[in-house]
């Protein structure tokens, strides 16, 4: 059993039932009477968090008051006030709870409706977390803030602009209609994002998003791209679309130094989803930061109707700063040749598909994803956790018979595809790539499907949440 080292006046563990008591302080400084007699605390504040599933991680959710509902709540508290912080084990699993900077760590827990709890002394101002110190489950999200003086600390976390891609910005299929002429203007940047809460990174982006925009255009178009490098960029930019039929894909005639204009055209020869990123050396860098996307070169007569469209790109971010570490993340050469990322996204950056924005779809609605991975070095296993592909356009061919029936699909770095699905059954399904030690390092999507369960599919027994995914 775990020895609880005391901080400060106290630092007790309370088992089971002992939650809403007072509490026993033991021999410490301050803590008895001038008899020896031990004194006895009640907390200034209390929180109660439970043990759980959601979005595909190991979590803490909030229980009642302010946090109520909420995935690993801040806790906010005064500097100087005695905390109490109940710990209820939610799905059966074994868990603790510990603040190391505090010197405090719980018992473990491993019944569901267990319950231990920490008492402790927030002797000191600022920012500290919050934890489950089993092996693994910080890695698998277990872990929280709690910040000491309140907004004063809150105050120091860094900001950036949201650089994340809102998936649904997927532009207007062409139909039926003939090749035209179609103008590109992508604008090459060099911003200060929000990586994460707290953490953020200066990326690289076409139109200040990651990935730049979706590019829709039809077989037979005569596409003009004008890529201005913006004035205030330290570095050249330009770019190659994949798409194009043409020295470099367009890059060798596009090397803009900043405040520079390059434009060139192309004949969108052949259909289907290609991606386009910079191509400066070093190319792998510049594609890291965050420079990519995809065109997609629709087939004559245009594609079949569906209900839903999304845009997914996965990327990586290599950095010198370990991934979770708070405050501003610079860049990593020695990592990005070692090809060891830090941090991998789906649209940028972290939570960009699971907190930032919401896909949704109806029970009943045939979904389409535009999938592509800028990388620029791993390759991705896209799949979607609940749901089989009715149908894969595999490596973005979109004249070829699809695949059907397929539960996951390889895309390579620089490489596409699209997948076709039906949403038969409410519920959260989570985008993955399902080398799922990745997921641990942000690489994380949710589609939200809303509407009447269908029993005769998918039936849940007891408390089984089907909203929890993995």
């Amino acid at each position: 059993m775990k020895k609880n080292i005391l901080r400060s006046a106290i630092a007790v563990i309370l088992l089971g039932a002992v939650i809403g008591n007072p509490v026993m302080a033991a021999d410490t400084s301050g803590a008895h009477n001038g008899h020896g007699q031990a004194v006895t605390y009640r907390p200034d504040v209390k929180f109660t968090l439970r043990t759980d599933i959601a979005d595909g991680r190991l979590v803490f959710i909030g229980v009642g008051g302010n946090i109520d509902g909420q995935i690993n709540p801040d806790l906010t508290v005064a500097e100087g006030a005695v905390v109490q912080i109940n710990l209820v084990n939610g799905d059966g699993a074994t868990h603790d709870i510990a603040l190391p900077d505090f010197k405090v760590d719980s018992d473990n827990i491993s019944a569901k409706g267990s319950s231990t709890a920490v008492v402790f002394r927030a002797d000191k101002n600022g920012e500290f977390k919050y934890i489950c110190t089993l092996p693994g489950h910080v890695q698998a999200g277990m872990i929280g803030k709690i910040i000491v003086g309140g907004a004063k600390a809150a105050k120091q976390e860094p900001k950036g602009i949201d650089v994340s891609m809102d998936p649904t910005q997927v532009g207007k299929p062409v139909g039926k209609r003939g090749p035209q002429s179609v103008t590109v203007d992508l604008e090459t940047t060099e911003v200060l994002g929000q990586l994460d809460d707290g953490t953020t990174y200066r990326y690289w982006t076409f139109n200040d998003k990651v990935p730049g925009p979706f590019i829709r255009v039809r077989v037979g178009d005569t596409v003009t791209v004008n890529m201005a490098n913006k004035a205030d960029s330290s570095h050249i930019h330009s770019v190659d679309f994949h798409a194009t039929t043409g020295p470099g894909g367009g890059a060798a005639v596009t090397q803009a130094a900043p405040g520079q204009t390059k434009s060139f055209d192309f004949k969108a020869l052949n259909p289907g989803l290609y991606v386009y990123h910079c191509a400066t050396p070093m190319v792998a860098q510049h594609i890291s930061n965050g420079m990519y996307g995809m065109i997609l070169v629709e087939p004559e007569g245009g594609l079949h109707p569906v209900d839903r469209e999304f845009y997914v790109m996965q990327g990586e971010l290599y950095t010198a700063q370990k991934h979770g570490t708070q405050g501003e993340h610079e860049f990593s050469l020695e990592k990005l040749l070692d090809e060891r990322p830090e941090h991998l996204t789906f649209n940028g950056t972290m939570g960009a598909l699971s907190k930032t924005h919401r896909m949704e779809a109806k029970v009943g609605e045939k979904v389409r994803i535009y999938f592509g991975v800028g990388g620029p070095n791993l390759t991705s296993s896209f799949h979607v956790i609940g749901e089989i592909f009715d149908s894969v356009y595999n490596q973005g061919d979109l004249t070829s018979p699809p695949l059907k029936n397929i539960q996951t699909t390889t895309v390579a770095p620089g490489g596409a595809t699209m997948v076709e699905f039906g949403t038969e059954v409410p519920g959260k399904y989570i985008l993955v790539d399902h080398a799922l030690s990745r997921l641990e390092k942000g690489l994380v999507g949710i589609l939200h499907v809303v509407g009447e369960e269908n029993h005769e599919i998918f039936k849940a027994h007891g408390d089984i949440d089907p909203n929890s995914g993995h």
